[in-house]
């Protein structure tokens, strides 16, 4: 078939060069796919090189604690990632003496890796003929094909997974998979592709019925949830200060945060002031508090926002903590994992 022909003599002409590609060792493929999801080449590119760099085989990170592995990822968001992929390379180090899968069935078993990744690493390091189906993929296929079953539903990753079967070179598997996901971060872009200079325009579907730019179809996300962060950021006779680290199943699992005061609505100091959180920390210790910032900092996540302020809290004496909370010298406290909201104030700061 024309197809895969053209797009793999493409690939092989425009390829950009990644030091995940001059390599089949799945460990390597494995810690670039976990960094690229949802991640951009030009943003995960750093991480994975610091990543190889500190922990060069499975083995070492394995061994690494938990907090050093959060503190490297730090800036990517979906920790879940990091947590998963610290899970998996101890249970490879410790259970399978090392030894990755070498099939796509035995690595969907392996925690965070999903039918991507499984995909891209069977087909990549052992030449197994099986597709992935990413952004770029659905892009690529549903423009080409002229399909407009939204990607994000049932019937339409079965469809999309289906075309892509029926793509796919036997023969090249690797270099297909990576041709089709190379095509559709360079040429079929999201936004203005090239199709003027495309390898595939003489019989591309949607180039012929002007479907281009309405394609691929997405069924629109839920309804966006508001949190708002109110944060005590205590200085200690501007020595000190008071991070605890967030435990549970919800954002940012075991990074560590100031002590946080969440409510459903904007409110206001004399609330703050009056909350059992605050009290805890400040019974019978004087202080002076202030708003750093009126206007909210508003952080984007995927399914939330988060409108947050940060409270500064001055005191001459240590406030009363619990076990959950840490005292720690302000020349600290950027050895600890946070999430970029948190490490942006700590640099503006302190």
């Amino acid at each position: 078939m024309i197809f895969p022909k053209k797009l793999i003599t493409w690939y092989l002409q425009n390829k950009r060069s990644m030091p995940w590609r001059e390599t089949t060792d799945p460990y390597r493929i494995w810690l670039s796919e976990i960094i690229l999801q949802q991640t951009r080449v030009a943003q995960g590119l750093p991480y994975y090189l610091s990543f190889i760099d500190h922990y060069p085989t499975v083995f070492d990170l394995a061994n690494a604690k938990e907090e050093e592995v959060l503190k490297l990822w730090q800036g990517l968001g979906y920790y879940s990632r990091a947590r998963n992929l610290h899970t998996t390379a101890k249970y490879i180090a410790n259970n399978l003496e090392g030894v990755f899968p070498t099939t796509y069935k035995d690595l969907l078993q392996l925690k965070g890796v999903g039918d991507y990744t499984a995909s891209a690493i069977a087909s990549i390091c052992y030449n197994e003929v099986v597709p992935v189906v990413d952004g770029n993929v659905y892009r690529v296929l549903s423009r080409y094909f002229n399909v407009d079953t939204p990607i994000n539903s049932t019937q339409g990753i079965k469809e999309f997974k289906k075309l892509a079967w029926e793509m796919i070179d036997p023969e090249q598997p690797a270099t297909f998979n990576q041709a089709i996901m190379e095509f559709g971060a360079l040429q079929c872009k999201p936004q203005s592709p090239y199709c003027i200079v495309c390898p595939l325009n003489d019989s591309c579907e949607a180039l012929k019925k002007g479907t281009v730019a309405s394609l691929p179809i997405k069924l629109k996300k839920l309804k966006v949830k508001k949190r708002y962060f109110n944060y005590l950021i205590f200085s200690v006779k501007d020595q000190q200060t008071i991070i605890k680290q967030r435990k549970g199943k919800g954002i940012w699992q075991n990074l560590y945060e100031f002590p946080l005061i969440e409510t459903e609505k904007e409110v206001g100091l004399d609330y703050i002031k009056d909350n059992d959180v605050f009290k805890s920390l400040l019974n019978n210790v004087d202080y002076d508090i202030i708003l750093h910032e009126t206007e909210f900092k508003i952080h984007k996540l995927s399914h939330q926002h988060l409108y947050t302020r940060f409270y500064i809290i001055k005191t001459e004496e240590p406030p009363k903590i619990n076990g959950e909370s840490n005292i720690v010298g302000i020349e600290k406290i950027r050895e600890y994992p946070v999430p970029i909201l948190i490490g942006n104030f700590i640099d503006s700061f302190f």
